[in-house]
């Protein structure tokens, strides 16, 4: 298998992304791991992904022409709601194929990422945290402050459930669970829970999402 330079950057190290050509076809590969950074930068210590890194790239992908396809791995702890929608709706509109792996973890905002990709794959032994918008820091205790949070949730439980099997019901009964998680209201479902609430495609693993981002790009759908 030979590598082959990554839209605007070349370094793993900083971007966790690769592209790679094999006889089957050219995938960009990116990483989506620790906390989505938006606006504000967190602290050093923070393992991050950086939404102006992907967003960017993502793009580039679409436009290259010796890049058939981009693969997305997913181990998140959630983040920024802003970022991580803009990402996933970037994601949602390539015209390219795209496969999404959770590994690990797929919490949060990582939600709608992992969803974003024509299609989806979870590993058995990853999760997914769901539940409601929260906020960090000041809030003035205004209806106009608690009617905000009310259509982020909204926009959020839209873009899944269009990107999903998962209906609107469904996902909002596991977002107001109260018996599962110690500190919080919402729902941790495995892999397995993922696929049968309509919520991911497959249970798989980076053979299974591989073959099935190739089929893919060897089959185009019409």
């Amino acid at each position: 298998m030979q590598t082959i330079d990554a839209p605007e950057e070349n370094s793993i190290a900083q971007t966790g992304s690769v592209t790679a050509k094999t006889s089957r076809g050219t995938v960009h590969c990116i990483t989506i791991i620790g906390q989505i950074e938006g606006h504000m930068e967190l602290p050093q210590q923070n393992k991050t992904t950086k939404y102006e890194h992907l967003i960017p790239q993502i793009t580039a992908v679409e436009q290259a022409e010796d890049i058939d396809g981009m693969l997305i791995l997913l181990n998140t702890v959630g983040g920024d709601v802003e970022a991580g929608l803009a990402i996933a709706e970037l994601i949602a509109g390539m015209e390219k194929p795209t496969v999404s792996l959770v590994l690990g973890g797929g919490h949060s905002i990582g939600v709608p990422l992992a969803v974003a990709a024509k299609k989806s794959f979870i590993a058995e032994s990853a999760a997914m945290t769901i539940h409601p918008v929260r906020m960090n820091g000041t809030i003035i205790a205004v209806p106009q402050a608690f009617e905000y949070l009310a259509k982020i949730q909204e926009r959020i439980v839209d873009f899944i459930t269009s990107h999903s099997k998962i209906s609107a019901d469904t996902l909002k009964n596991l977002m107001r669970e109260t018996g599962q998680l110690t500190a919080d209201i919402g729902t941790v479902i495995s892999g397995q829970q993922a696929v049968e609430s309509g919520l991911i495609d497959e249970v798989g693993t980076l053979k299974d999402a591989l073959a099935a981002l190739y089929d893919m790009i060897q089959k185009p759908q019409a």
